[in-house]
């Protein structure tokens, strides 16, 4: 889930970043670019609604990110105390003989 979030990161910044250098001209209408190709001519509602497209992208990959480092970082605790305290002890005192 990390890389996942990591990936989304870096396609929506790397996508935002390409497609505003490429379009700084302004105009009722906007024809979007990027390397050099045309992909759409949109409005300035439409480039609003877009914007609020990528920036949603953008905190599902911040959050996928977050959420994965947490895991991964729980895992590893997890598994120390394992080792550490042996697997009796983490069953609970129930299950102690």
């Amino acid at each position: 889930m990390l890389f996942i979030g990591l990936l989304l990161l870096a396609a929506s910044g790397t996508f935002t970043g390409l497609a505003i250098a490429g379009n700084l001209s302004g105009g009722p209408e906007y024809t979007v670019s990027v390397l050099g190709n045309d992909i759409v001519t949109l409005n300035t509602l439409a480039i609003f609604c877009s914007g609020l497209a990528l920036a949603l992208i953008f905190s599902l990959g911040l959050a996928m990110a977050m959420r994965g480092a947490v895991h991964g970082r729980h895992s590893r605790l997890r598994a120390r105390r394992t080792q550490v305290a042996g697997p009796d002890t983490m069953a609970g005192p129930h299950l102690q003989h």
